[in-house]
């Protein structure tokens, strides 16, 4: 069962054989921890989110597609939450680990609304994040959820 259980949005450690992460991995593990802060605290806000870029450092264009996607999510939240409903048959948004729940976004996000990146990058970047930061089951259930979701949005855009 896929309970909102205390796990901190602590990365795993890199390994000596992996290379540090790319702008937009970068960009993308940063989003997934704002959306993990505005999960715990309702006011951390896309437009308010400097407190945020002061604890978590970034270059200038990690920064910039990190609030490109966070814009995007909270723009569309309500649509992405709903198919992320339909997606993940026998969970609630409320019943998914916070950040299975926040990767979940993001990657719908990516999927319904950026056709400037192809399905197959996000759904990479969704189970190689759900391994760093998420639970052991993660990186499954995300990849489930999300490969449901590509290929229903898919059989809606030829």
């Amino acid at each position: 069962m896929r309970l909102s259980v205390g796990r901190h949005l602590a990365p795993r450690p890199l390994s000596d054989k992996v290379k540090k992460p790319g702008t937009r991995r970068e960009a993308r593990e940063a989003t997934i921890q704002f959306l993990f802060s505005h999960d715990l605290n309702d006011d951390t806000l896309p437009d308010q989110c400097d407190h945020f870029w002061e604890l978590r450092t970034a270059r200038p264009k990690v920064r910039d597609f990190a609030k490109q996607l966070i814009a995007g999510i909270f723009e569309h939240k309500e649509q992405i939450d709903q198919t992320i409903e339909g997606a993940s048959k026998n969970y609630s948004l409320t019943q998914l680990t916070a950040v299975d729940r926040c990767l979940l976004r993001l990657a719908t996000y990516e999927i319904l609304f950026r056709d400037d990146i192809p399905a197959a990058v996000t759904i990479n970047e969704a189970i190689e994040i759900a391994k760093r930061f998420g639970s052991n089951e993660s990186a499954g259930f995300v990849n489930g959820v999300i490969d449901r979701i590509e290929k229903e949005h898919r059989g809606n855009h030829p």
